[in-house]
Formats: structure tokens, C-alpha cells, sequence
């Protein structure tokens, strides 16, 4: 007879509406070695629990707090900037954290975080760089795009008006990119001025996104590169709510939400 199954304790969280599944692993086993196969089973949004991946609360060699993160098709994330916020609040709640300030390593390094009043949180992206505006071939047409990097690869293009974008489209299309070697996330930004952008994500591994805060450094760096910010901070406003992006670069911050949606127990058999 095999062995019976476990629940497993785990709480969805949101930051502007990019929802994730988070699991610690500090205090409770988990099967690492079925991390993708759960993040496509819990990300589900019919048969699961419903989100843009999975993201693990662990420690590190050196027992730092460390943040491990699937996309919902399974593939390894390394970097995700409302993720990052959220499982701040995630170590706080589950007593893994000893003040407001403390650092959480991840694929791209150690970043440092801040819990703020209100229940926002501070997340120090390290150094976002953009390289100049080029234009690449895709989904048929020629597209002037700014790329960049925050941990993980984007994308930048900048539209009119993007409740018209053609998102799915060309994101999806830019996966497949000769370019892009392991996908690359897509922004499609449109300047409202007063240093404010809009902004859309085509994610790598989970899709269109209501929000993608490490999208929202690198467009609003590429927006001050071709002259449409220039203070010091910016808002970008996203399909989930809006981000604050401190600083003119290369080192830049990002505050705004997170927020506990729900937690319960989930089965996971041997």
C-alpha cells in the first residue's frame, strides 16, 4: 500500500492582480523535485487553485530567506517583482522575519525588501538596464522595441493606446522569437505624461498578466530613455493597479500591494 496522501498548507496572494500560489518550505516538507508539475496543476484556473504560478518560501545554504518561483506552465521563473512583495508579507505572516527590513535571495540575487505602513511593501530591484531602441520583425509586422533586463528579460514596445494592443498576439509570437532563446516577457506601453505610463504584459510561462512588476522597472527606465519621464519617480499603471517605480536608474525600487486573497489546504499525494 502506498503512503496516504498530505495536505499541504498554502496561501494565494495577489500584488496589482498578479496572484500567485506560495508554499512555505521552511516549515512544512515539499516535494521540490514536483515543483513544476504542481505549479501547472495548481495554477490552473478551472481544476486548481488558480494563478500565475508557484512561488516557494525556503532558506538558502547559508539560511537566508529565499524565494523559489514556477510560472504556470511549469517553467522556472527567476525573477518576479509582485511575486517578491508578496512573499514578504508571506515570511512576516509565517513568523520568518524579525523586523521591516530584511533581504530575500533569489535567481538573480539577494533583494532587499521593506515592509511599509498600509501594507504595501518596497522591493529593491538591483541594476535594470534598457539598450537601444531597435526594431525586430514578429507576428508579420515591425515592431521598435527597447530591451531590457530586471533580473529576467523584457521587451518594450510603445503604443498609441493599449486596450488596442495586440497582445496575445504579438507576446505569444515573440516566445517563439529566434532572438529570444527561452522566451522573453513583452510590456506594450502608452505615455500619459505627468511621468505616468499604462502598461500590458505578455509573460513568459503564464501569459497576459493583470500586472508584472519587474516589467513595470524596465518600461518605466525605457520611458525615461526616450524622454517621456523625468522625475525621479514614476507611476505605471497596470490591468491590476498601479506601481510606484523609484529612482532614475540603473538601481531602481518598486513599491505598491500585496495582499492575502485566501489559504486553506491542498492534497498532495506520495
Amino acid at each position: 500500500m502506498g503512503m496516504p496522501p498530505t495536505n499541504l498548507p498554502f496561501t494565494k496572494m495577489e500584488g496589482c492582480g498578479n496572484d500567485y500560489v506560495y508554499v512555505d518550505a521552511i516549515t512544512h516538507p515539499f516535494p521540490f523535485d514536483r515543483a513544476s508539475e504542481l505549479a501547472r496543476a495548481w495554477s490552473d484556473r478551472h481544476f486548481g487553485i488558480g494563478a500565475d504560478g508557484l512561488i516557494v518560501l525556503a532558506r538558502d545554504a547559508e539560511q537566508h530567506l529565499q524565494m523559489l518561483m514556477w510560472n504556470a506552465d511549469g517553467s522556472r521563473g527567476a525573477m518576479c517583482g509582485n511575486g517578491l512583495r508578496c512573499l514578504a508579507r508571506f515570511a512576516e505572516a509565517n513568523g520568518h522575519t524579525d523586523g521591516a527590513s530584511f533581504v530575500i535571495t533569489t535567481d538573480s540575487g539577494p533583494r532587499p525588501v521593506v515592509l511599509l505602513d498600509g501594507g504595501d511593501v518596497r522591493t529593491e530591484m538591483g541594476d535594470v538596464v534598457c539598450q537601444p531602441q531597435r526594431a525586430i520583425e514578429v507576428a508579420g509586422a515591425t515592431y521598435s522595441f527597447i530591451t531590457g533586463d530586471a533580473g529576467n528579460p523584457h521587451a518594450v514596445t510603445f503604443v498609441e493606446d493599449v486596450d488596442t494592443a495586440p497582445v496575445e498576439q504579438v507576446g505569444a509570437a515573440m516566445q517563439r522569437h529566434p532572438e529570444f532563446v527561452g522566451g522573453v516577457n513583452v510590456e506594450f506601453v502608452q505615455t500619459l505624461g505627468d511621468n505616468k505610463i499604462r502598461q500590458r504584459t505578455f509573460e513568459r510561462g503564464s501569459g497576459e498578466t493583470l500586472a508584472c512588476g519587474t516589467g513595470a522597472a524596465v518600461a518605466a527606465l525605457a520611458a525615461r530613455q526616450v524622454g517621456n519621464i523625468q522625475g525621479r519617480s514614476a507611476q505605471v499603471e497596470l490591468r491590476g493597479g498601479t506601481l510606484l517605480i523609484v529612482g532614475e536608474g540603473p538601481s531602481l525600487a518598486i513599491e505598491g500591494p500585496a495582499r492575502s486573497v485566501f489559504s486553506g489546504e491542498i492534497e498532495l499525494p506520495q
